[in-house]
């Protein structure tokens, strides 16, 4: 038996700007672990990912993760890149000949693939090898930003101490000197999780010698003529509980001056025991709020008008959720963080990750793009920087309601006229929802972008395929991605979200003057 239709009225305030977020605000990472042995950088030339990763600009690309700590820059004077790489005919000609023939792309693949297991048996005992990398690895992934047109944030090894226990810059100096003579453009950070340095390390380093440390570097990068003006991001600390909370308080009294923006990390739950009804839990997704409103708390007090950025995030903390992560269900959590995060004001939230170790990747083994790349570039191309508000009326409707958020459309689309407004909405019940907008919004036309899990039934929450509008998205070819099309709406015609669905509505005649 058929249960009946549920609607669910949303109101939508058009009238101002609530918030305004970075343009680079859905940003990603490549974790540090790829360069544990050098060869793998390699597949940063993967003409495939090149083009997934220049369909996402603008944006940030964070290199870094539990590895960097690890890391020490070993140089051997071997380097391939071309000095005058500022021309665009340079470039493109560098690129061109830096990219992966498909023999040597599909061995390295299947090396990752066990080279993954080796690490992730590594964060499972957490006992972790240090890493030597040279010239050639800063090459390949500076190069990869280049190509991509991402923009590089480095992260440098913080538990390299002296016998003082303060940061030893030394090796971290050598590397800046290195970039500075290749002319790299790109910004830096100093350690990952600082609030777990004991448990991975035996090492112990407060909140207060870590905003030292940070003053330090900044010092440095100050006297450089390529980086005296480039972005500080830290300290990139897990989300707060109770010491951790003293950990940000104590950085940010002593290092808040050296840094462009605050970082902190945010999981929903731990990979090793989450369950597809966590992915699906309003609860689950609520508790997300509450650490955001937590560290605006504490960044505001100590450093009023500083940008808070989630400096690493994904779905399930230890490496991802096996068999959920990487799945058509882990959208639920990253387009609900993207729109949370937003409307509560952080600035720039980084994706773990586009390729390294885990299972919260963007693309496959393959390299091919997984539900959650869909998702991030839907909402890059539909999405733009002003948050407006959207409200679910809480009258009427199933016990899991609906979620909602507005922004203005993308300016850069040239396909919508001025003032075209953006919502999108998740349903985390089974069964359709009809949407019933405000009677002056009715009459817009709406394009529809519905996304769907490739596949029907019991099992169909954990397909590593997505469907927008009823066609499986795929790359057209190694260089090609397929064309995004939207449906349109009659006039007057309700919205109509799937169950198990999320989607994006332009309304195109909204005629937000905010947006224009």
């Amino acid at each position: 038996m058929k249960s009946a239709a549920t609607s669910i009225r949303v109101d939508l305030d058009l009238s101002h700007v609530a918030r305004r977020v970075d343009e680079r605000f859905l940003s990603v990472a490549i974790d540090a672990s790829l360069i544990t042995e050098e060869k793998f950088m390699n597949l940063l030339n993967s003409p495939k990912l090149r083009t997934l990763a220049k369909a996402l600009i603008p944006a940030f690309l964070r290199f870094g993760g539990t590895k960097q700590d690890f890391m020490k820059f070993n140089p051997r004077g071997r380097s391939f890149q071309a000095r005058d790489n500022s021309s665009s005919a340079v470039l493109e000609k560098l690129c061109e000949r830096l990219e992966l023939p498909p023999l040597l792309e599909n061995r390295l693949k299947q090396e990752w693939v066990l080279q993954s297991k080796t690490l992730l048996q590594e964060e499972l005992e957490g006992k972790y090898k240090k890493t030597k990398f040279s010239e050639y690895a800063v090459d390949l992934l500076y190069a990869f930003a280049n190509c991509s047109g991402l923009d590089l944030i480095f992260g440098l090894n913080a538990l390299l101490r002296t016998s003082e226990n303060t940061w030893d810059s030394t090796n971290a100096e050598l590397l800046l000197k290195y970039c500075e003579s290749r002319e790299y453009v790109m910004s830096w950070e100093l350690g990952n999780e600082p609030n777990s340095y004991e448990k991975k390390a035996g090492i112990r380093v407060d909140g207060y010698q870590l905003g030292q440390d940070f003053v330090h570097l900044h010092q440095i990068l100050q006297q450089s003529a390529v980086y005296n003006s480039t972005g500080l991001y830290g300290p990139d600390v897990s989300q707060p509980r109770d010491h951790r909370r003293d950990l940000l308080t104590g950085f940010l009294e002593t290092g808040a001056k050296a840094i462009t923006a605050c970082t902190w990390h945010h999981y929903y739950v731990n990979g090793r025991d989450t369950s597809l009804e966590d992915f699906l839990d309003p609860e689950v997704l609520d508790t997300l709020a509450t650490k955001i409103n937590e560290v605006l708390e504490i960044v505001e007090s100590a450093s009023p008008g500083k940008k808070v950025w989630l400096g690493e995030t994904s779905s399930a903390y230890g490496g991802g959720a096996v068999g959920l992560s990487d799945t058509f269900v882990a959208g639920f959590m990253w387009l609900d963080k993207l729109g949370l995060t937003a409307k509560l004001g952080l600035d720039v939230v980084i994706r773990q990750v586009l390729i390294g170790s885990g299972t919260y990747h963007l693309v496959d083994d393959n390299l091919d793009p997984l539900p959650d790349y869909w998702l991030s570039l839907l909402y890059k191309r539909l999405v733009g920087p002003e948050v407006l508000k959207a409200e679910v009326n809480m009258n009427s409707g199933p016990k899991k309601p609906i979620r909602v958020y507005l922004h203005c459309t993308n300016r850069k689309s040239t396909h919508y006229r001025p003032g075209a407004v953006t919502l999108f909405a998740l349903n985390l019940n089974k069964n359709e929802v009809t949407v019933i907008l405000p009677d002056h919004m009715a009459n817009s036309t709406t394009e529809a972008f519905v996304l769907q899990s490739a596949e029907a039934g019991e099992q169909s929450l954990y397909s590593r395929s997505v469907k927008l509008n009823g066609q499986v998205l795929r790359m057209v070819d190694d260089r090609t991605l397929p064309l995004l099309k939207g449906r349109e709406l009659p006039p007057g015609e309700h919205i109509k979200l799937p169950g198990f669905s999320f989607a994006f509505y332009v309304l195109i005649e909204a005629q937000a003057a905010v947006c224009k």
